[in-house]
């Protein structure tokens, strides 16, 4: 029986270095980006507010470019403010964003042009206007079915001081 002892060691051996791996450790996930308030957004329906949301404003190149990327949830009537310098086509991207939103397309006019529901995640499709738009909001997906928010509906926001 000696000689299967001289069998096994050199096979168990194998079998072992087998089970290593040359990948590399997965890549820990990026920390979450916490909401911070930066003013309030209100709906109207012929003149009237009917809901008035928290939301952060992303004004310029970076803070459009980072949008809500690095987000999993946000708090209950929330969301993101994109403010463009000039009416235009617009064109999203959900690649690095986690979460399903309502992406709402409004004119320089502040009426919503279109919305687009339930977006889905990580997707490097482009989720376009159907009119020019100069802001965009950006809610958690199903926020504009509960609050029965329409295309022809307008904003209205104000920066906290």
């Amino acid at each position: 029986m000696p000689w299967l002892r001289l069998l096994l060691v050199p096979a168990l051996t194998l079998l072992l270095l087998g089970c290593g791996t040359d990948q590399p450790a997965p890549e820990p996930p990026l920390p979450s980006i916490p909401f911070r308030e930066e003013g309030t957004l209100t709906f109207l329906r012929d003149g009237e507010p009917y809901l008035t949301i928290a939301i952060e404003i992303a004004d310029d190149d970076s803070t459009r470019a980072r949008g809500l990327m690095q987000r999993t949830s946000l708090p209950e009537r929330s969301g993101m403010l994109f403010i463009f310098p000039r009416e235009e086509m617009q064109s999203f991207w959900m690649a690095n964003t986690q979460m399903s939103l309502d992406i709402l397309f409004v004119d320089a006019d502040s009426q919503i042009v279109n919305i687009e529901k339930y977006t889905r995640p990580l997707s490097a499709q482009s989720v376009r206007s159907t009119a020019p738009a100069q802001f965009v909001v950006e809610v958690p997906a199903g926020f504009t079915d509960t609050y029965g928010i329409a295309e022809s509906d307008r904003i209205r926001w104000t920066e906290s001081p």
